[in-house]
């Protein structure tokens, strides 16, 4: 049967680099520097990288047998790849709400947005910034607003003691500081 009829597949349903999805009937909350960034990177990957690998695949086609051209191959799969990226990135994008943290500044309850620190059990404290889905890295002390940390901290004042129900047993953390960036200041007329 000709490769023409049949569906490979590509991974298209799976696209999700890692990330949760986003709650059912939720909203896909962003900052507006995540919101830029990812609009950054869907530019970039159609005006730049996509057509560069198009021109890559257009001469290795035009240079005859294309089942041992690994330019080739190599151009064709390159190609799916950006495009399964430019397509979760457009419905994420279409998805997005930005919200701005910084009308929180100087607020001391937990909203998207905030630096949070809190105390564990243990003596320990630990500090995370609440950001979007797309936007969060853990390395970088960073959760997503769905994570379970997050939703227990969500609208908790500084002082105040929640429950984190987690696989490890119920946990009281105790909040200890909340931040938000400040605004920036506008630029005079």
């Amino acid at each position: 049967m000709s490769k023409a009829f049949t569906r490979e597949s590509d991974g298209e349903d799976d696209e999700h680099d890692g990330l949760p999805p986003i709650p059912a009937g939720g909203k896909n909350y962003i900052t507006p520097a995540g919101y830029a960034r990812m609009r950054a990177e869907l530019f970039d990957l159609m005006d730049n990288q996509r057509p560069q690998v198009v021109d890559v695949v257009h001469w290795a086609a035009s240079n005859g047998d294309r089942s041992e051209n690994g330019d080739y191959i190599y151009g064709k799969k390159r190609l799916r790849e950006i495009d399964r990226r430019i397509r979760f990135l457009t419905r994420r994008l279409e998805l997005a709400e930005v919200t701005d943290p910084t009308a929180h500044h100087g607020r001391d309850q937990v909203f998207f947005g905030a630096c949070v620190t809190y105390a564990m059990p243990d003596g320990q404290t630990k500090t995370i910034t609440i950001l979007g889905i797309d936007e969060a890295d853990s390395l970088q002390g960073q959760v997503s607003w769905v994570s379970p940390v997050a939703r227990c901290l969500l609208k908790a004042h500084v002082g105040d003691v929640v429950r984190l129900i987690s696989p490890a047993g119920v946990q009281e953390l105790e909040v200890m500081a909340v931040t938000y960036p400040a605004p920036e200041q506008a630029s005079s007329q």
